[in-house]
């Protein structure tokens, strides 16, 4: 059967891409570490790493067991943490993952929250691209909690936050334009675009498909931060969430015509412990999804 050992052993050489590097960091002799290497082998019923002249691969039986070793240690580890904290013994440590969008503007105000009334708790955040990215992460235990769309197919807990609204930033020559603004009279402009594999890409394409045009892309952005402050600056219209624009934000922001909304949840692999559920329910009820500066900017454009 295989140990814990095993997997920290299995990880710590694939993340280290050498059995040498691997048997300094865990105080291990190298032949130790490949006999126990040897052993998990055995145990999942095929190799798991090739050799190479320069480091190491992971076989498709590697590939397969990997995700498992990493899910099993964060376990873990949760595990270790849970019994400090209910022993008196530590303040814990919360793992949070999410896309950058989210840890931009949704993120920033409820870990004031929560640190003001857990300042014993550590955060570590762990970001991603792309919503799929963030799932997988989820899946294979690199958190305790996600925040993002909610996920196809997840069977574990999932808590709805509510649905985030994206608008539109227009250069200082469309200054003339009021209410909100049909995606399809935009379809001669270059936009501020997003980088490849950046989920925010994914979603102005498909929000510009529906209105019938490919975007053109004047310059793209792997900072979800830049794009309302490129747009402003007249590279040409962005697609941002609301929640994203700074407070005393002078471009011109507009809503879409038909709106661009996605749904927001956060959710876990199994039921959480109180430590995340906790933080779940401060979650809930403090992510703001439309804030008031950005609601003033839209005022009268026919909304509610």
């Amino acid at each position: 059967m295989a140990t814990l050992r095993q997997f920290e052993y299995l990880v710590t050489v694939v993340d280290t891409g050498s059995f040498t590097r691997a048997a300094e960091l865990l105080h291990v002799t190298q032949p130790a570490l490949s006999h126990q290497v040897r052993a998990l082998e055995k145990s999942v019923g095929g190799p798991l790493l090739e050799r190479l002249p320069r480091g190491v691969r992971l076989t498709p039986v590697g590939r397969a067991v990997l995700p498992h070793a990493r899910a099993a240690l964060a376990d873990a580890g949760r595990a270790r943490a849970a019994a400090r904290q209910a022993a008196g013994l530590a303040g814990g440590e919360l793992e949070l993952a999410t896309v950058y969008s989210v840890s931009l503007g949704i993120l920033p105000p409820v870990l004031r929250a929560w640190r003001a009334a857990h300042p014993g708790v550590r955060i570590r955040l762990r970001e991603f691209a792309h919503n799929e990215e963030l799932r997988a992460a989820m899946a294979a235990g690199q958190a305790d909690v996600a925040v993002g769309t909610p996920p196809a197919d997840w069977e574990g807990p999932i808590r709805e936050l509510g649905v985030e609204e994206f608008v539109l930033v227009l250069p200082e020559e469309t200054a003339a334009v009021s209410g909100r603004v049909p995606l399809a009279e935009l379809a001669g402009c270059d936009w501020v675009h997003y980088a490849p594999g950046n989920g925010l890409a994914d979603l102005l394409d498909a929000a510009c498909a529906e209105a019938g045009f490919r975007p053109r892309a004047a310059v793209r952005t792997e900072q979800t931060a830049a794009a309302p402050l490129l747009a402003a600056a007249g590279l040409g219209p962005a697609l941002v969430p609301a929640n994203i624009v700074p407070a005393g934000f002078e471009g011109l922001v507009r809503r879409p015509e038909p709106p661009v909304r996605r749904p927001l949840a956060a959710y876990t692999r199994t039921r959480p412990d109180a430590l995340t559920a906790a933080f779940v329910e401060l979650l809930s009820g403090r992510a703001c999804l439309l804030p008031d500066h950005v609601a003033g900017l839209l005022s009268g454009d026919g909304y509610s």
